[in-house]
């Protein structure tokens, strides 16, 4: 089969090979197995018009894979010329998975509301009324009582972490070097629950300023890192990674405008990943897979990163889990 001569400079950088290169090769000759691009080319000249494929996976020499969507159409200009377009699953599904956050952040909003109103107000007097009991009450009492103060308190903490969906005042963004905040995130972290754990890092720095408030993005970071450390476990390898994303636009909502978020953060680890039954809800509040955690981290996350314009994404790359943030850039 033949293939165009002219190839954009995405689709190199997507199939890491030149132009020059796919002229001579020829599409048979840059993939393992394109019997789904070949099918839909062979339909397209027969046929005429526009033909359609979504989610295939498509084959590349190395053992490497790309999920895409395909689009084959005439060009106008060329009578019987066509257009091949391979749109990569991680972009095409960025606005459904903008809409799910945004619904798992409405959804946080809600249930924060209401733990606030109806269940910390009450904390107090009971706590209080176990305290009054104490007071002269036999041992085995008073063992009683402290376990009820214990409990009393580990609720009230649950309450205010998620009392940070309630707030929907907007943020004060800044410019932000987010190479800063990368690095201050990571000292933070050697400190604490990465100590003795190796982060690599693979920066752009050519990078742009990010429109950011630096405290949220701060917490969005350490959240990653962590779970990425609980993850990967003290053997693993955790990397942080940044790119500039030429041409990625999202809708916003409520408005027809589309805002470029060619900002990307990766937070890289060699764990298991999530297991698949929760894959597509980790950004929901109270969905966690680890035993006693309270699955608010992610939804935090994906609440603070919408709030700031952008979105944040979870996949599986080369057997290693990302969580991959895209931002605006500042005005």
């Amino acid at each position: 089969m033949d293939l165009p001569l002219l190839v954009n400079p995405a689709a190199e950088s997507m199939l890491n090979t030149s132009a020059a290169m796919l002229a001579d090769r020829g599409l048979a000759g840059l993939t393992v197995d394109d019997a789904a691009v070949a099918d839909l080319l062979v339909h397209a000249r027969a046929q005429g018009g526009r033909h359609s494929a979504f989610d295939v996976e498509i084959g590349f020499p190395g053992a490497r894979t790309v999920r895409a969507d395909l689009l084959i159409a005439p060009l106008a200009d060329a009578p019987g010329a066509l257009v091949l377009t391979l749109q990569t699953r991680s972009v095409a599904s960025l606005v459904e998975r903008q809409a799910v956050h945004r619904g798992a952040a409405r959804s946080a909003t809600g249930v924060a509301a209401m733990l606030a109103h109806e269940i910390k107000n009450p904390l107090s007097g009971i706590k209080g009324a176990a305290q009054l009991i104490a007071q002269g009450a036999d041992p085995d009492t008073a063992e009683l009582t402290d376990l009820i103060c214990v409990e009393v308190d580990r609720i009230r903490d649950l309450v205010d972490r998620m009392e940070g969906f309630t707030d929907t005042r907007a943020l004060p963004h800044a410019p932000e070097n987010i190479h800063a905040v990368l690095g201050h995130v990571r000292k933070l972290a050697e400190q604490g629950f990465a100590r003795g754990v190796r982060i690599a890092e693979a920066y752009d720095p050519s990078l742009p300023l990010v429109a950011a408030h630096r405290d949220s993005l701060v917490q969005v970071f350490l959240n990653l890192l962590k779970n990425a450390v609980e993850a990967a476990g003290s053997q693993g390898k955790i990397q942080l990674t940044t790119a500039f994303r030429h041409g990625l636009f999202v809708a916003t909502p409520g408005s027809p405008r589309k805002v470029s978020l060619p900002i990307e953060v990766c937070v890289i680890d060699t764990g298991p990943g999530a297991p698949r039954d929760i894959a597509d809800h980790l950004f929901d509040p109270f969905v966690t897979s680890k035993p006693g955690g309270r699955g608010l981290g992610l939804a935090l996350v994906a609440k603070i990163v919408g709030d700031h314009g952008g979105i944040v994404e979870y996949g599986r790359e080369n057997d290693r889990t990302v969580f991959r943030v895209l931002l605006p850039v500042a005005k």
